[in-house]
């Protein structure tokens, strides 16, 4: 259950980066809205995941999903440049999210 917690939690952070791009430097106001909503939530169960997790594996889970999905989300939906360096490099990032996720830290 932690780390389904963590889980959600880079999701979430993939979705505050995003509007944080979209909030223009906090001038609009919806994506900042959003920005904060998605932040919280996402520190909000970082923080209870990691009441069963040891703090590496598990941030280093939550910042690999933030990092790779918002690379993808950019890529896909953002116009962002698509290569295939990115590419590779980002399916290193999920592959170093699953090792860790099956690293089995929880106590």
């Amino acid at each position: 259950m932690a780390w389904l917690l963590v889980i959600v939690a880079g999701l979430l952070e993939t979705g505050f980066a995003v509007c944080l791009k979209l909030s223009h430097g906090f001038t609009r106001l919806w994506p900042t809205v959003a920005f904060c909503i998605f932040a919280l939530g996402s520190f909000g169960l970082l923080t209870l995941a990691l009441r069963r997790l040891d703090v590496g594996p598990a941030y280093a889970v939550w910042t690999g999903i933030g990092a790779a999905g918002t690379a993808i989300y950019g890529m896909v939906f953002l116009g962002d440049l698509v290569s295939t360096l990115k590419i590779v490099s980002i399916s290193f990032v999920i592959i170093g999210v699953v090792g860790l996720q099956l690293s089995g830290s929880a106590h």
